[in-house]
């Protein structure tokens, strides 16, 4: 495997940002020569980075025969659209690099949990903007696009079932001029990736709400997704395991895991 880290740094960052890479070697004679790649933005509601949402997960991608890549972007006090400049340069240097690292350009999925999510799906509805890729130096738009979007708990809406806590360190001063414009089941459209989402029930962080508010946006779009809502868990339970749950045990809800599998499905059927 092939372990590297890139400075992700744009005009807006704060402390250091990273895209970390996880590449399989693939030796000559091997019938695959290219494989998918699954880019994480952890969660942490803008204001951290969580740990236990990124290499965690990468190690699952990477076990089922994707590249996986971790990006540990910035947050508060940097707001929007500082962390989305991240991610799309994070795309365009793995897009730039697709044939060297042997990344199916045409496979590239972002996936993000909880404002991680929200990152994610934010990058899903805005890829086509121009200040995005003229501002990360990408040669059009499509170099950003993600080609499918798996989303974990996302923090979707700024409306009723909000976590409030993730716009207002996003967007700090901007709150007021662009908390409707992030609200994302507004800005879903038919250029949205295929989406596989899961939730739970349970979650009173980051109500099931948000996910189905997006996906009845992609319905109406027109975009097809794969949700899976699992009745029991708390926020944030990364993969509901032993190996990412907290000292205090709240995240462990082992039934959950199946989701990493179920995205990895979602990925080879594309």
């Amino acid at each position: 495997m092939y372990y590297q880290t890139y400075d992700m740094c744009v005009d807006g960052s704060a402390g250091t940002p990273t895209l970390t890479t996880y590449l399989i070697d693939t030796p000559e004679g091997l019938l695959i020569r290219e494989r998918p790649l699954v880019l994480i933005c952890p969660g942490g509601g803008y204001c951290h980075v969580s740990a236990r949402e990124g290499e965690f997960l990468a190690l699952q991608f990477l076990a089922a025969g994707f590249h996986a890549a971790v990006l540990r972007y910035s947050v508060a006090p940097a707001i929007y659209p500082a962390q989305l400049l991240e991610l799309s340069k994070a795309v365009a240097l793995l897009r730039e690099h697709a044939k060297e690292w042997r990344i199916r350009p045409d496979r590239i999925f972002v996936q993000g949990s909880s404002a991680g999510g929200h990152l994610a799906a934010s990058l899903g509805c805005f890829w086509r903007e121009d200040f995005l890729w003229k501002t990360v130096g990408a040669r059009n738009a499509e170099q950003l696009r993600p080609d499918g979007l798996i989303l974990s708990y996302p923090v979707i809406t700024s409306g009723e079932f909000a976590h409030r806590e993730s716009f207002v360190n996003l967007l700090g001063h901007r709150y007021g001029e662009l908390a409707d414009r992030m609200s994302l089941e507004k800005q879903v459209s038919a250029d949205t990736p295929e989406t596989f989402l899961w939730h739970t029930y349970e979650d009173q962080t980051v109500p099931v709400e948000n996910s189905l508010l997006f996906m009845q946006a992609l319905r109406q779009a027109g975009v097809p997704f794969e949700s899976h809502i699992y009745p029991k868990g708390c926020h944030g339970l990364s993969l509901g395991t032993e190996l990412t749950c907290s000292e205090n045990g709240k995240e462990l809800q082992p039934e959950v895991s199946t989701w990493v599998k179920l995205a990895v499905t979602f990925a080879e059927n594309f």
